[in-house]
Formats: C-alpha cells, structure tokens, sequence
C-alpha cells in the first residue's frame, strides 16, 4: 500500500506543471469520458502512449506513475477473471474452454482486456492530475470552475476543499495502514491464513485502529486550520491568481482532438472506407 502515488504531488518545473489547473481538471474529466468510448485495442494502446508521453513532458517517473496500479492489481485481476469467465460469446459463438459450469468464449477474453485497459487507463489519468497539480491548485481551480454555483448559495469552496484533502489525505491512510498491518503483525497476527471469513474477522484489529487515526488526523487538521483562523471563502484571497495562457489553449486543442478521433474511430460518421478497413485490420 506505501506504493499508493494517487494524492501525491511530484514537484517539477515542466509545462504540464504550469498548465491552468481548471484546464488540467477539465482535461481530466475529459478523459474519463472519452476511455468509456473506446472500443478497440488499438485506441487504448494509443491512450497508453499519450500517457507516457504526458508523464515525460511533467519529468515524472514512470515507475512512479505506474506505482499506483499495484495497490489494485489484486481487484483487477479478479475483475477482469470474472468477466472472462461469466460473458457470453453470443449464440454461434463455440467455446474455447469449459470446466464445471464455466465456460470460456473468445469474446469473453477481448472484454476482459478491454476491461482490464480500461480500468488501467481510468488509474493513470487522474493520478497523472495529482502528481502534477498541487492540493492548493486543485482546490482554486475546483472553486473557480463551480464559482456559479454560490450565487445559489452552493459552499462551492468547502466543497472544493473537502475534494481536495480527500485526495491529499488518499496515500497518507495506505501510509497508516502498512504501519497497523505491520504492528499487528509483530503482535502474532495473521491475515493471511484460514478461509475468507477468518480474513475478514481479521481484518477489524486493522480497521478500528484505523478509525481512530483517521478522526484524529481530522481533529488535527481542523484546529491547524483554526489556529490559522481560516473561515471558509469569506474574504480570503489567493496569492496566485489563476490565468489562462497559450499552453492552455494547446493542451485544450490537442485532447478536444483527440476525443474527436476517438469518437471517430468508434462511430464513424461519414462512413470512410479506409477508416472501416483499418478497423477491419487492427480489431
């Protein structure tokens, strides 16, 4: 769990530092959507690549990008098992392996690893938001977005600060976690033998701890930010005012067209015949 990156800031001087972090949460959100689009290898292995290319530009690690996947390499795995083993290859479809009441199509396998670069791609993205904007950037640039809102009396700024810690505070629990684990372990606990049940039974030394860490972590937090006598957005300023720039444009342009071709490639409007033969060729 220490190799949890989501939440974490990679201090650097790169141009996808500097870029406008309401551009850069946009952005995000954007890709989000558009990995729910995809529906071919080939756009995800192109996604992959924007990614890496991304993760140069910021001067970040890639080994530190790629940390985050271990946290839930376990759950993916067990997705993406069971959605090779439940789907269904259609009524012609002939299957490939059976076993008990399983039985294992061709199809079954391509939506599984659509599955699996899906969710892979879902983790990257908004850990690359993270590890490029900092906590205070997130939170003005949440608030400057959603900024209508409190003419409707929405606490856009509690909101955006809420959303904030959220993420900061993501790799300080997995940090507390290990040293609960490892406590406990040192005391003669094991959470690793015996069926599912006696795991989860021990899981509660891990959890209850964890609680009681939790809530005095908030405690702390919310008399550090008293002693600082913050209010809330009443009358506070920013030291750094947030303006857009012409790497914020680019960087719009260069994901809006990307979107666009992902929705091509999946739509094909015009029906453009070397679109459907490329298709034809990498499905």
């Amino acid at each position: 769990m220490r190799e949890m990156t989501l939440g974490q800031y990679y201090p650097s001087n790169s141009s996808v530092h500097k870029l406008d972090p309401r551009i850069k949460f946009l952005l995000t959100i954007a890709y989000i959507v558009m990995v729910f689009f995809v529906n071919t290898f080939f756009v995800y292995g192109t996604l992959f690549v924007l990614i890496i290319v991304v993760c140069l530009l910021a001067k970040v690690p890639l080994l530190r990008l790629f940390r985050t996947l271990r946290g839930i390499l376990i759950l993916m795995l067990i997705t993406v098992i069971l959605t090779a083993v439940f789907s269904s290859g259609g009524e012609y479809a002939e299957p490939i392996a059976s076993w008990w009441i399983f039985t294992i199509y061709i199809e079954g396998i391509i939506a599984a690893g659509m599955l699996g670069c899906r969710l892979i791609l879902l983790i990257l993205g908004p850990t690359l938001l993270t590890l490029t904007t900092t906590p205070v950037e997130l939170t003005d640039g949440i608030e400057r977005l959603l900024w209508s809102l409190s003419k409707i009396k929405i606490p856009v700024h509690e909101f955006a600060m809420i959303m904030s810690i959220a993420l900061r505070f993501i790799p300080t629990l997995f940090e507390e976690t290990d040293k609960i684990i490892a406590a406990q372990k040192a005391r003669g606990a094991d959470f690793e033998s015996g069926n599912i049940f006696k795991r989860i039974k021990a899981l509660v030394p891990i959890l209850i701890p964890l609680f009681i860490s939790s809530f005095r972590r908030a405690d702390e937090l919310a008399d550090a930010m008293d002693s600082r006598c913050y209010n809330g957005s009443k009358g506070r300023t920013r030291m750094k005012v947030l303006k857009f720039r012409w790497r914020d444009l680019i960087a719009f342009l260069l994901v809006a067209s990307i979107f666009f071709m992902v929705l091509l490639f999946r739509y094909n409007w015009w029906n453009c015949t070397w679109l459907t033969t490329f298709l034809g060729m990498v499905s």
